[in-house]
């Protein structure tokens, strides 16, 4: 086999024991999970948080506030330029609630390492009366025997 060949395949094998790994796998579950998580709390700002809040300030439409910095001209084909700061407050909002979700979360499994550092570990049972017996042979024996041979 050639030179490159080895490479190459010593570099696809690295790849698969890389891929196999839990930790590869289970980030790349975190991820598709976090990204369907990531659509849920859009929806829920978009279409749950943020109309009321709308409500109240006189039926604003948060996704629809703006500063236009130059207007569309229809005739030059040319789009409007705006800023356009309800989009803003919505990923602000949105990022706020993912940042109280992912803080419960590591509230949680603190809370759940804390309980289990603080469980008393459970004593190593004494072991059968034959055993104890063979172990106390075992230690007369090495008393015995001289440490020079």
């Amino acid at each position: 086999m050639s030179e490159p060949a080895k490479v190459k395949l010593s570099i696809f094998g690295e790849f698969r024991e890389f891929i196999a790994r839990g930790n590869v796998v289970d980030l790349a579950v975190g991820v598709i999970i976090g990204a369907a998580f990531n659509d849920i709390v859009k929806s829920l700002v978009d279409n749950i948080v943020m109309p009321p809040i709308g409500v109240l300030l006189s039926g604003v439409d948060f996704s629809q506030l703006k500063v236009v910095l130059k207007a569309a001209d229809p005739v030059k084909k040319a789009a409007e330029v705006a800023i356009q700061y309800g989009l803003f407050l919505n990923t602000v909002i949105r990022f706020v609630i993912v940042a109280w979700v992912v803080f419960l979360l590591v509230k949680g499994v603190n809370a759940i390492r804390r309980r289990e550092a603080e469980t008393p570990t459970a004593e190593k049972p004494a072991p059968p009366p034959q055993e104890a017996l063979l172990m106390e042979i075992r230690d007369l024996l090495k008393a015995q025997t001289p440490t020079g041979s």
